[in-house]
């Protein structure tokens, strides 16, 4: 688990909570890293993302549980967050976090989906366990 405490941690921890877009980085096959934005809900432990179940970054995930997260950086290239972890699959299909939906429910008709078939096309569950933080 990460410092929340420190000057950085609570930095991080507001973004954590009020951010809507943070850059999933995972890695393919051949090595590359593989950068997506990605939509996401801290839970104070962990971050939940919803997949479609063909994406490639599961695929990577499966070969590579190491990830890491970052968020976009401010006008003048400051406000630096990353965070690096460790992402597991739930590929059971379990319920979409009502706290999730709650959080976009204003920016799914944005992609041309109702909170139903959001829920039903990205219903794969990733959650990323964040080990490290760094930042400035």
């Amino acid at each position: 688990m990460i410092d929340l405490t420190s000057e950085l941690g609570v930095r991080a921890s507001k973004r954590l909570q009020g951010e809507y877009v943070i850059w999933l980085t995972t890695v393919s096959q051949d090595g590359t890293p593989q950068p997506n934005p990605v939509w996401f809900f801290w839970d104070g432990k962990s971050l939940v993302i919803y997949s479609q179940p063909t994406s490639h970054k599961l695929k990577n995930i499966s070969r590579n549980s190491r990830v890491s997260l970052n968020f976009q950086v401010d006008d003048e290239g400051g406000d630096v967050i990353v965070l690096t972890g460790n992402a597991s699959i739930d590929k059971k299909h379990p319920p979409i976090d009502s706290r999730y939906i709650e959080k976009y429910r204003a920016h799914i008709p944005e992609i041309g989906l109702t909170p139903e078939s959001f829920a039903a096309s990205y219903s794969t569950l990733i959650r990323v366990s964040p080990t490290t933080l760094r930042g400035f």
